[in-house]
């Protein structure tokens, strides 16, 4: 059933923390498995992990006490009592395969973080876009307000060289992935959703099998519980409608004029990159929200991140919003690279169409103020989403002045038959304005084209979820070398 996941139950009880005996992670060195492992590191749990490749993640992970090991083997979970895997992990993985052969219980990874929050107030942050910033910019705002919370990310904090910590207080802030329906486990006490827009329609089929999973992770929350919700989205917007009237208390946020919390006066310092914006509080004071972060979606993501700080969880707002003016960012969310010779890399992990959207506008914006032009190597991520959304892509990516499409990143997908960069393109060339568009290269050729078309002034951004953010390191090498 699309919408649905086949091979675990979301919605059932979770096991407690001191159920699991030893823990085995396979693929333990992904950004979502890696956040859970650290956090069952620090609980105290006997935790081994294997991977196809070693990487820093895991000498970090061996350094804070996991068994690590390169490659997939059967005996690698011998003696272990549960196995942790994503969505990813298919049925025909040797080890998975042994630990059920073994009957060892088998969880995922969203179910084996539920199991070390069973004591926590979770807050979980969903959406289609901007859920990893957000959910970092509410943990830092909860550790300026002395909250000390836990966290788990899917991307690393950039001041914190982490994308997940066990802290000494009782909030909890997960990052809450739809992609697969795994977001339906927490049951927090505050839960944002950023947007409800049509995306990973390779799981769920539709946009009505998309809303009805919002509904349900609404639902989820628990007793007394807060919904966060932007007023500026009109999915997100229906979810808070219907939640309201189903009796959970609901708190917008937005620009829209009725949203609880109205963002106005929204303001870019000289350079683009810090902004400014009035927070007008329905039937209550007014507070100014200073960001290092460029973009009104990021303003957007930090006034959600307030509301469920004060309004959720009782903090200060005045360090609440010292917190959030001094949040530097995630890890590959539109992350500064270098400048050379008075040119920008910035790299975004931005894969569907609205995020491509919105980090590409606020890059021409930045560009634009700078006097200079905006250079984007894209990577598609997934065939079905390129193929579903291609149009969307071309329109997001419209206001830059040259484009290179890389070929298309295919993740857990096999090619498919017809299904290119191209189709992106085409839309693309076709679109008002004057840019350059061109399809695949190496990243070796396609960082000195770069690097030979790009002039002071000019911002390189380098944008997907694949192996695309190695690309900026080569256009970096390229420019110090021409």
């Amino acid at each position: 059933m699309q919408g649905r996941n086949a091979r675990f139950d979301f919605t059932s009880e979770v096991p407690g923390l001191e159920t699991l005996g030893r823990v085995h992670f396979i693929a333990i060195g992904g950004s979502g498995m890696s956040a859970v492992a650290r956090i069952m590191l620090a609980r105290g749990v006997v935790v081994s992990g294997s991977d196809a490749k070693d990487s820093a993640v895991l000498e970090t992970l061996r350094g804070l006490g996991a068994t690590i090991t390169v490659g997939h083997d059967p005996a690698h979970v011998e003696g272990v009592d549960t196995v942790v895997i994503s969505s990813a992990i298919p049925e025909t993985n040797v080890e998975l395969a042994a630990a059920r052969v073994a009957g060892c219980l088998v969880l995922h990874r969203s179910q084996g973080l539920a199991a070390t929050m069973k004591d926590a107030r979770p807050a979980a942050v969903a959406g289609a876009n901007g859920k990893t910033t957000t959910t970092s910019m509410l943990t830092v705002a909860l550790q300026a307000a002395g909250l000390d919370p836990s966290f788990a990310s899917g991307g690393e904090l950039a001041g914190q060289g982490t994308n997940a910590a066990w802290g000494s207080g009782d909030v909890f802030v997960v990052e809450a992935d739809e992609s697969d329906g795994s977001f339906l486990v927490y049951r927090p006490e505050v839960a944002i959703v950023t947007n409800v827009q049509p995306d990973h329609l390779d799981f769920y089929g539709t946009f009505d099998n998309v809303e009805a999973a919002y509904a349900e992770f609404a639902e989820s929350l628990r007793s007394g519980g807060l919904l966060v919700a932007c007023a500026d989205d009109a999915g997100s917007e229906r979810l808070a409608a219907r939640a309201s009237a189903a009796g959970t208390r609901v708190l917008t946020y937005g620009f829209d004029a009725t949203a609880d919390l109205r963002l106005a006066d929204h303001r870019a310092d000289d350079e683009g990159i810090g902004t400014t914006t009035v927070l007008h509080r329905s039937g209550g004071d007014s507070v100014t929200l200073r960001l290092a972060t460029p973009g009104s979606h990021n303003a957007l993501n930090a006034a959600a991140a307030y509301l469920a700080a004060t309004e959720g969880f009782g903090a200060h707002s005045t360090r609440v919003l010292d917190g959030l003016a001094e949040f530097d960012g995630a890890r590959r969310r539109f992350e500064i690279r270098g400048d050379v010779a008075g040119v920008t890399v910035v790299d975004d992990y931005a894969h569907n169409a609205g995020k491509v959207a919105a980090v590409v506008a606020t890059a021409a914006e930045i560009a634009g103020r700078r006097g200079g032009r905006l250079l984007v190597a894209f990577q598609p991520h997934l065939y079905s989403r390129t193929r579903d959304f291609a149009g969307g892509f071309a329109a997001g990516l419209a206001p830059a002045d040259t484009v290179v499409l890389l070929d298309i990143y295919g993740a857990r997908e096999q090619p498919a038959e017809g299904i290119t960069s191209e189709l992106i393109a085409a839309p693309l060339r076709e679109l008002p304005g004057e840019r350059s568009v061109t399809v695949g290269g190496s990243f070796e050729s396609i960082a000195a084209d770069l690097a030979a078309e790009a002039q002071p002034g000019d911002l390189v951004l380098t944008v997907g979820a694949g192996d695309v953010t190695a690309l900026a390191s080569h256009v970096l090498r390229a420019l110090e070398e021409r």
